[in-house]
């Protein structure tokens, strides 16, 4: 640099920028001493200020000491310390519980370390153990369906066995008169499995044809036109049968040729067998013609026979045909109550022959028993019964002489008086109905009392049967001592005292028993015919042929729509209603007692009139139930297989209990053209445990919207089109319906699943009655002496509305096919009233009243469009309905009760971890 300088103080003091050097020079001194002095006082004022600091202290009086050192419990004292001094301890005892806690985690872990490897360990052992057991299960479920193959195998329709085309040759009896079916009835035509078929010959074909009374041809063969077991095949025939009677006197053809005629039939065989001779009576002077007529080995079905033409067991004595072409008016039959009429007992008659013995001085009782006993016990009864006429103890109305001509009857018989409106005007004024059998013991039957039998059934008078010899219709089959009195002629003295001890209520029993047998075997041709056909089949022991379902014609729909759910119907607490079926749905069984339903029950389904445990008054008559065999179980219950699981909780819940512990529901919804209100209906199905399917019965002759999307609920929606809109389609028997219960609801009901639950099982427990939720009763206006239908709240109810009911299908068939058509008639009339319909018709056949299940009355869905009973006239014609049903029945079925069915648990206080069996909000 001082050679830069001199070299610039030589070149004149100029630099390279123009400026002095002098000045450059300056200004390099000046910031080196600054720079130095910078230094100095950063280095050593420092040190000083330290050195001072750490010696200013250093003076007698401790306690004047600002900046030395200090102890620890010195600066504690420090008052803005402590808290934080407090802290330190506490946080340091902290730290050292967390490490021992840590050390003792650790440890632990490491146990469950240990533990983890076990587990694993023993899970993939378990594993292969299950997956044994898994493989044992299949390989014993498998022996177990082979073994049940094998021993029970699943029941269904019978194969059908035909009989051979040549029959087998057997002995034949001694006698005619010694026929029975073990001698003069070719089995091997009847296999168990043939269904019965019955060949029938034209009359029209054969020259006594002709002399058959038109009306009992024509109603004869209108009858076999429609009957479910003739066959036009007569190779395949198990019976034969061909009708003889009743014949026109005037041309009438003689014995020797009807016998001819009838030996000639091409499947006559030489001997008859197998057929059934059929001779029907419209009048009470029908003639025993085939009494002087070889018939063989065929069977005589008739009115009249003598003893020494009745084969007992063998031959069919047969109510008469009295309305041959036209059904019985039922607004004309009187009701069965009161039980006590104007008349105790009356009689009608003439017996020409005792007439004149009658007026005669009566003998003592030990000379009527030496002398003629027909005669003579017939002149006593008509003393004995004048007596009690004139005693005026009670009113009782006897005549043994007619007013004008007697009809004709066969010898020592009493024939009829007047004419048929006249008779039965009085006997619809007595309680009893004398009818005295013929005085010759040898006459086993005749038209005439069989005529009589039928007036007095018919109109509910109570028949008292004087001779206990008489044979009365189908009196192998039938019970007639729970209809009518028999009683031997030599008590006639003691009849009067008899009558009178009768209780009303068993007056009632016999005149609702009577009125069952006329309207089941002997009102119609059509039940003559086949109650002939049911004897026979019944004596045989050939199960029934199925009845007939309805078939289902199907509307094509779209589904796929998920179901959505519904929060009312989701909210059921806490509660696991059952599982939803996951498998295939479950059928009911069929046809489990085809065989022993007829071997076993012959007597009770004869007799079954309305009673405790009478389930199948029909069954000679029409064809058996596929299920029926459940339903009717025994007089204890019902099915008596499985067991519930029982429990208070989650073990009653998870299974469905009670005596069958399989089975399923199905639910029938009728509808009409509301397909909004429909669609929501269906989607609160959605998830419903036990629900098999769900039949839409749509009722409109408009088919749904073909852009409507049906709900998809998990089970098959079945979607049935009806010929006519008619409420009676609810009950149709459906061959979709594959249960054996059904729940009967309308489209616009709200019901929660827990409450159809509950409802579910409560049917399962009473299988033979209504339940379900709305219940009604009936009471008698006494202003107007008519019956009134009441949907108001009450203490006691009689019915319970189908809207919301479980029911047997087995009253479906009853409903539809055997319950008088006029109630069905007005049904379609109103377009009402079916619900009170099937409430009377299963009161009538069980006398017992429904169940109503839980508090809740009303079921309508809110918002939902009003519905038919929202009409004013709907209380009107249900009060019609009630008045017009109990015209047709006689007398008022329904039965009241006061008292509804809750859950066992029901508002019971359980422990916490126990839940009820329902619960209703």
């Amino acid at each position: 640099e001082l050679m830069t300088g001199y070299t610039m103080l030589r070149n004149g003091g100029v630099g390279n920028g123009g400026q002095p050097w002098v000045l450059r020079w300056s200004s390099r001194i000046r910031l080196t001493w600054l720079s130095f002095t910078l230094f100095i006082i950063l280095v050593f004022f420092p040190l000083i200020a330290h050195y001072y600091l750490t010696t200013i202290d250093d003076v007698d009086d401790a306690g004047k000491r600002i900046f030395g050192p200090r102890t620890g419990n010195e600066l504690c004292e420090v008052k803005h310390v402590q808290d934080l001094c407090r802290i330190r301890e506490s946080v340091s005892e902290e730290l050292l519980q967390l490490e021992a806690k840590r050390q003792e985690l650790n440890s632990e872990i490491a146990k469950l370390n240990l533990k983890i490897e076990a587990c694993k360990k023993s899970i993939e052992n378990a594993k292969q153990d299950l997956l044994q057991l898994k493989n044992v299960i299949s390989q014993t479920e498998h022996s177990y369906k082979e073994l049940m193959a094998q021993n029970q195998p699943k029941l269904s329709l019978p194969i059908r066995l035909l009989p051979d085309k040549d029959d087998v040759t057997f002995p034949l009896p001694k006698s005619n008169r010694n026929c029975r079916l073990h001698n003069c009835f070719d089995y091997s035509r009847c296999p168990l499995t043939s269904g019965f078929p019955v060949y029938v010959y034209n009359s029209d074909d054969y020259p006594f044809g002709s002399s058959l009374d038109p009306l009992i041809k024509q109603a004869f063969e209108a009858t076999v036109r429609t009957n479910v077991y003739v066959t036009e095949n007569a190779n395949i025939a198990c019976v034969y049968i061909i009708l003889v009677g009743e014949m026109q006197e005037p041309i009438m053809p003689k014995p020797t040729e009807l016998e001819q005629q009838l030996h000639s039939l091409p499947y006559w065989r030489t001997d008859g067998h197998n057929h059934v001779i059929i001779n029907l009576s419209r009048k009470s002077e029908t003639q025993n013609f085939i009494y002087n007529i070889s018939t063989g080995r065929a069977m005589i079905a008739q009115s009249t026979f003598y003893d020494a033409q009745y084969r007992p067991g063998f031959d069919i004595v047969v109510s008469p045909l009295v309305h041959a072409m036209s059904e019985p008016n039922f607004l004309e039959i009187p009701p069965q109550v009161p039980v006590k009429r104007k008349y105790l007992f009356s009689f009608q008659g003439e017996k020409i022959e005792s007439l004149r013995s009658s007026l005669q001085e009566v003998r003592s009782f030990e000379e009527e028993i030496e002398g003629n006993a027909p005669a003579d016990y017939d002149d006593r009864i008509i003393t004995t019964l004048k007596a009690v006429q004139d005693s005026k103890l009670d009113f009782v109305l006897v005549e043994f002489t007619c007013k004008n001509q007697p009809k004709a009857s066969l010898p020592t018989e009493w024939a009829l008086c007047g004419e048929r409106d006249d008779r039965l005007e009085l006997l619809k004024l007595s309680t009893f109905a004398l009818i005295i059998t013929p005085g010759d013991t040898h006459l086993v039957i005749s038209a005439g009392c069989t005529m009589r039998l039928f007036e007095a059934l018919e109109v509910g008078a109570i028949p008292v049967v004087l001779g206990e010899q008489v044979q009365l219709p189908y009196n192998d089959v039938i019970r007639w001592n729970e209809a009518a009195l028999i009683i031997p002629k030599p008590r006639i003295t003691e009849v009067h005292f008899l009558l009178r001890s009768i209780s009303d209520n068993d007056l009632l029993a016999m005149r609702r028993q009577g009125r069952f047998l006329w309207e089941t075997y002997f009102s119609t041709s059509d039940n003559v015919f086949s109650t002939v056909l049911a004897v026979i089949r019944t004596r045989i022991q050939i199960p029934a042929a199925p009845i007939r379902e309805e078939p289902a014609v199907e509307i094509p729909h779209r589904s796929g729509k998920a179901a959505g759910t519904d929060p009312n119907m989701a909210d059921n607490g806490d509660l696991d209603l059952g599982p939803v079926e996951t498998e295939p749905p479950y059928a009911s069984p069929k046809y489990l007692r085809n065989f022993t339903l007829t071997a076993m029950d012959i007597y009770r389904n004869w007799n079954s009139a309305p009673g405790p445990f009478h389930l199948f008054p029909y069954t000679p008559l029409d064809p058996v139930l596929p299920s029926e065999a459940k339903f009717l179980g025994s007089g204890t219950g019902f099915r008596p297989i499985g067991g519930g699981a029982g429990g208070s909780g989650k073990e009653f819940q998870a299974a469905l209990g009670g005596n069958v512990p399989r089975e399923q529901f199905t639910v029938v919804m009728l509808t009409y053209e509301r397909e909004e209100v429909l669609m929501n209906s269906l989607e609160r199905l959605n998830g419903l445990p036990y629900l098999n399917k769900v039949v839409v019965v749509w009722n409109s002759p408009k088919l749904p919207s073909e852009d409507l999307l049906w709900p998809d609920i998990g089970v098959p929606i079945m979607v049935v089109r009806t010929e006519k809109n008619s409420l009676n389609n609810r009950f149709l028997p459906w061959d979709e319906i594959d249960t054996e219960a059904i729940l009967s609801i309308d489209d616009d009901a709200h019901l929660r699943h827990d409450e159809i639950m509950f409802g579910f099982r409560v049917w399962r427990e009473a299988r033979d009655r209504i339940v379900g939720f709305p219940g009604r009763y009936h009471a008698w206006d006494i202003p107007h002496q008519s019956w009134l239908y009441n949907s108001n709240y009450s203490c006691e109810l009689s019915m319970v509305l189908t809207g919301a009911a479980f029911f047997h299908k087995y009253y479906a068939y009853l409903y539809s096919y055997v319950m008088p058509q006029a109630i069905r008639d007005m049904v379609d009339e109103y377009i009402n009233c079916e619900d009170i319909a099937m409430n009377f018709l299963v009161s009538h056949l069980t006398r017992k009243p429904p169940i109503k299940v839980t508090s809740r009355w009303t079921f309508r869905c809110p918002g939902c469009p009003q519905a038919l009973s929202h009409d004013d006239s709907h209380f009107h014609e249900r009060h019609k309905c009630i008045n017009f049903f109990v015209k047709v029945y006689g007398y008022m079925p329904l039965l009241y009760t006061q008292f509804r069915v809750d859950s066992v648990l029901f508002k019971t206080r359980l422990p916490h971890d126990k839940t009820k069996c329902f619960k209703f909000i």
